[in-house]
């Protein structure tokens, strides 16, 4: 939107702010597409398509559109402005659906006709008109009225589809609007009702005209006046101006011309159109969007969904194989060696997971799911119960088209989390592919003894086989036969040894679960936040940007 500001520079000298809000109310209009009803969208990307439109063009002429019902006087009061007899009349109109326009200053307006959609042949220039009838009189006049693009409308209760369609468009486009209206039809449903009462939200930039004075009894013109004052009124358009016309006498013709020239003076009209706009368009949104203020994701609401997520995941289950496969490991390599390879005779509870297969593994698991059991219907109704739990707390106090956008962002991938959990899981290094490099050790020490206690036996056996057993010649220490000293203490050193690594064991297989936890619980932290936290994080998004966007025009 940064390349309508250039347009609007113009505008903006002036003291309006149009560039700020018109980039709000589309920032507000982008992120509000899919979420809020999509007519309501749609208007507001038409203003804001046409409010750049306009900022692009001149800000000196200020467009004015001529409107009423077939008998108003509409064409001759385009006529007295004018001067001219520009715009047939009576039973001498044409019945073209196209608008015709009258420009004073021509420079800088060709854009401005064409963005308006008048053809060539529907647009006279003030400027070259000869008005041969009191020069003086002229001069002062096109002066007064130098930057107006005049406009004489179709018949807006015309037969004819074509010119309502004309009369709709016009309405849309121009910055002042002056609505003609007849004494005999001045409270017709037709008018009031399509075009004066919704556009309420416009009033300052329009004027209604009372034609036809002439042909009211003097008696009762302000009655009539009142009367239409009265109407007006109740349209929500106090702040209209009604001035009493008769443009084939020209009855309050010069009033009108001053009313227009001052608007076009001030350069208010465009600024006021646009902002009028703007304002009637972000209203509807407002109205759409509620009036909820953004909030954010409260931390436990977050924390409960992932503590449901990992016990449906399994790493309880995980983190326990981790633990009670680490003692197991651990007491293989500490424990003494005769009885130890026991152990070994047990599936190990990490492989039945198949969790820790090696790089082979790896690859398994890049390709078919763990043997993680499953979750049960309990875990995955407690999933959805939280999940629907973090958007209904965060779209509290929303409308419910917001609240429907963020229910419907939150279980957007829920189908997903089963597979995308069981992989985090199995590709997690859960820091288990060895044992610790003190029970490497305590291993070689371990046989160590055991090959010390299978050396003093076989001495030993020899001994007795030889008869040399309690032979003063055999090695002795306290009294003792060396290799009976050797059998022993290899047999009791080893078996003290495996007793004592135990606590070392135990609190080695709960760190190692500990890690492991904390890695896999970060696993479904990553889940949780790519599947459910950032789809309704960019709903809050875009809810945030349509409040900021909202506010700042309705400001």
């Amino acid at each position: 939107m940064t390349s309508l500001l250039e347009g609007a520079k113009r505008l903006l000298s002036r003291g309006s702010d149009l560039g700020t809000r018109l980039e709000a109310l589309e920032a507000a209009t982008e992120a509000s597409r899919g979420r809020l009803d999509d007519s309501v969208v749609d208007d507001a990307q038409g203003v804001v398509d046409r409010a750049a439109g306009r900022l692009r063009l001149s800000a000196e002429h200020t467009v004015v559109a001529i409107a009423g019902a077939t008998g108003s006087g509409k064409s001759s009061t385009f006529n007295a402005l004018t001067g001219l007899e520009l715009s047939a009349v009576g039973v001498r109109r044409p019945t073209t659906s196209w608008a015709t326009a009258c420009v004073w200053g021509a420079e800088g307006a060709g854009e401005l006709l064409e963005w308006l959609g008048i053809p060539p042949r529907h647009q006279i220039t003030r400027d070259s008109m000869l008005d041969s009838s009191r020069p003086d009189r002229r001069s002062q006049r096109d002066r007064e009225l130098d930057g107006v693009v005049l406009l004489d409308l179709p018949d807006h209760d015309s037969t004819e589809v074509a010119h309502h369609l004309e009369v709709d468009r016009i309405v849309r486009l121009a910055d002042l609007l002056v609505w003609v209206l007849d004494p005999q039809k001045y409270a017709d449903a037709a008018i009031h009702d399509r075009y004066l009462a919704p556009l309420a939200s416009h009033q300052g930039v329009m004027v209604v005209v009372l034609n036809h004075i002439d042909t009211v009894p003097a008696d009762r013109r302000a009655s009539m006046l009142e009367d239409v004052r009265r109407l007006l009124d109740a349209d929500g358009l106090t702040d209209v101006p009604v001035i009493a016309t008769s443009a084939r006498h020209g009855d309050g013709v010069a009033e009108l011309r001053a009313e227009i020239a001052r608007r076009v003076s001030d350069k208010a009209a465009t600024r006021g159109r646009l902002a009028a706009d703007l304002r009637a368009v972000a209203t509807r949104l407002d109205e759409e969007c509620g009036g909820g203020r953004p909030r954010s994701l409260a931390s436990g609401r977050v924390q409960a969904m992932e503590e449901a997520l990992a016990d449906s995941a399994g790493v309880p289950t995980v983190v326990s194989a981790i633990e009670r496969s680490t003692r197991m490991r651990a007491r293989q390599a500490t424990g003494w060696p005769v009885v130890s390879w026991v152990s070994r005779l047990r599936p190990d509870p990490l492989r039945r997971l198949h969790l820790d297969l090696g790089s082979e593994g790896k690859q398994l698991l890049a390709r078919n799911r763990s043997s993680i059991p499953t979750a049960t219907p309990v875990q995955r109704a407690k999933v959805d119960t939280e999940v629907r739990a973090l958007a209904d707390d965060v779209s509290a106090g929303m409308s419910r088209p917001w609240a429907d956008s963020l229910r419907r962002a939150s279980v957007s991938r829920v189908d997903d989390l089963g597979d995308r959990l069981d992989v985090e899981i199995g590709q997690t290094d859960l820091g288990v592919a060895g044992i610790p490099a003190w029970a490497g050790i305590v291993r070689v020490l371990q046989w160590a003894l055991l090959l010390t206690a299978v050396a003093g036996l076989v001495w030993t056996l020899a001994l007795v086989f030889s008869g040399g057993l309690g032979d003063a010649a055999v090695p002795s220490y306290a009294g003792v036969d060396l290799p009976f000293l050797l059998l022993i203490g290899g047999v009791v050193a080893g078996i003290v040894l495996a007793l004592l690594c135990r606590v070392l064991v135990d609190l080695t297989a709960r760190k190692r679960a500990a890690t492991a936890d904390r890695r896999l619980r970060e696993a479904v932290h990553r889940v949780a936040q790519e599947l459910v936290v950032a789809p309704v994080e960019t709903e809050l998004d875009a809810f945030r940007t349509v409040r900021t966007g909202l506010d700042t025009v309705l400001q």
